[in-house]
């Protein structure tokens, strides 16, 4: 089964006297149906030549914004490759914990 990345912002941070958005709060969440991992990061933001109004704002181009920021689609796919590396390591663990004299009740 594939892995579906879902990308959020949570939360914004900006100035009140004109709405400039400086900080962008986010969360990446992947799952294949079974499993699941998420991350959480914040990324700033350089002042744009033209704001666009803070309540003219989408989520879909604030992720455009997070995802540039963070340095593009490679690191993009750095990030979504760290998460399926946690899928996989949960579909097939490769450490487990645990006391041999212990047993399961």
């Amino acid at each position: 089964m594939s892995t579906t990345y879902t990308w959020s912002v949570v939360q914004l941070d900006r100035e009140t006297a004109d709405g400039f958005v400086f900080t962008g709060h986010y969360t990446i969440n992947a799952s294949d149906g079974t499993y699941s991992a998420g991350s959480y990061g914040t990324t700033g933001f350089e002042r744009p030549e033209n704001l666009i109004p803070f309540d003219d704002l989408t989520e879909e181009e604030v992720i455009g914004w997070v995802k540039e920021s963070l340095g593009g689609d490679d690191k993009v796919t750095e990030i979504q490759d760290a998460l399926q590396a946690q899928i996989d390591e949960q579909a097939s663990p490769t450490t487990a914990t645990g006391l041999p004299w212990a047993s399961a009740e």
